[in-house]
Formats: C-alpha cells, structure tokens, sequence
C-alpha cells in the first residue's frame, strides 16, 4: 500500500511535499499553492490521502484519493 502525502513547511523554506515516513521530500515549492497542486496529482496517482499542513504542523485540510470503501 502506498504512503500518504503530506504537505508541510520546507525545512529551507517553501513547501514541501512528503510521504509518511519519508526522510527526503519528494519536492520542494516556492509557493503553497504548487506544492498541493503536485500532491493531489500524486495523490490521485497512487489512491492515497493528501494531508495539507499549516505553517504551524496542524492538518488544515485532508483529501481522500483512495477506493471508496463505502459507496453510497
């Protein structure tokens, strides 16, 4: 099963976008708005949830990408 996505603050600036787990982000944004752009491909790609943090850590929006499980 692939990982979750995540994007948080870059550790030298930007944003960046990382899998759970992952020491090395799969990139690195100048702007907010790229880096979700890029995660929700990937997201999209591989059935996975994308997280998106604030610039504090907290979570400030989650995607669902994967099979639903549920279907109404």
């Amino acid at each position: 099963m692939a990982a979750n996505i995540h994007v948080v603050t870059g550790r030298r600036g930007g944003w960046d976008v990382k899998r759970d787990g992952a020491v090395k982000a799969s990139g690195n944004f100048d702007s907010k708005e790229k880096a979700i752009e890029f995660a929700e491909e990937e997201g999209k790609r591989y059935n996975v949830e994308v997280f998106i943090h604030n610039e504090d850590g907290k979570i400030e929006k989650r995607e669902s990408f994967g099979k639903n499980l549920y279907p109404g």
